[in-house]
């Protein structure tokens, strides 16, 4: 079976693995359960500089990375018929989510463009089928932060990577609610118990109060995830 694959173009390609050498998904590289590659978009610049970027047409502040360069660097690493879905990170593209994540991470992989400066010449965007992806409303000084956080997401989820699958079933975002509360030992601290219910040993109680306290948890902080699940 070929493992998970995710292939990142980006002008700074020892970013990577980066975060993602260390714990499970370090773990799950090392294991061979996915594999990751990054591209550096540098070497298709024009000229004796290497130049990736150029003035914005119209006039304005900052550089925008060429249609052409980054053609190049697609076709180059990522030729047809791959199969996988071509995402550019960008503070303007769809808002990710929990959905999004479990379904690219039950796909082939992924093949991740990261942006710069002040955005990606729009036409290279539909000349190949980019997908703007955005991880939160904020600006970084480019996409390589969000790539990041975006394969975490990914790779927690394939088949071997969390030591037990059932372990991120009632995780928040997963049941459309926050997550409940958490308490380990030990049982009293600085004059604070575990709550009752959950010494009880009753575990349809349990089960009761985990879903009223995430209920109540999403309530008043993320209301919009309460109306989304109302019909």
């Amino acid at each position: 079976m070929t493992p998970w694959s995710a292939s990142v173009i980006t002008l700074f390609p020892d970013m990577f693995p980066g975060p993602l050498g260390f714990s499970l998904a370090g773990e799950a590289l090392r294991r061979g359960l996915w594999q990751l590659e990054a591209h550096d978009l540098r070497a298709f610049g024009r000229g004796r500089h290497r130049a990736v970027d150029d003035t914005p047409a119209g006039g304005g502040a900052g550089m925008v990375l060429r249609a052409d360069v980054m053609a190049d660097a697609i076709d180059a690493h990522w030729p047809l018929p791959d199969a996988r879905p071509r995402l550019l990170l960008s503070p303007r593209g769809a808002p990710l989510t929990q959905a999004m994540v479990r379904h690219w991470a039950q796909g082939p992989g992924l093949a991740l463009l990261c942006g710069r400066f002040e955005g990606v010449d729009e036409r290279v965007i539909a000349a190949r089928d980019l997908v703007e992806v955005s991880i939160g409303d904020y600006i970084l000084s480019g996409g390589e932060m969000a790539a990041l956080t975006l394969l975490d997401a990914c790779v927690r989820l394939l088949p071997g990577v969390m030591g037990a699958a059932a372990s991120g079933d009632d995780e928040s975002f997963e049941t459309g609610l926050l997550e409940y509360p958490h308490f380990t030992r030990p049982v009293d601290f600085e004059g604070h118990t575990i709550p009752a219910v959950l010494r009880s040993g009753d575990h349809g109680r349990i089960a009761r109060w985990r879903k009223e306290q995430a209920e109540a948890i999403t309530r008043a902080r993320r209301p919009d995830l309460l109306a989304r699940r109302e019909p």
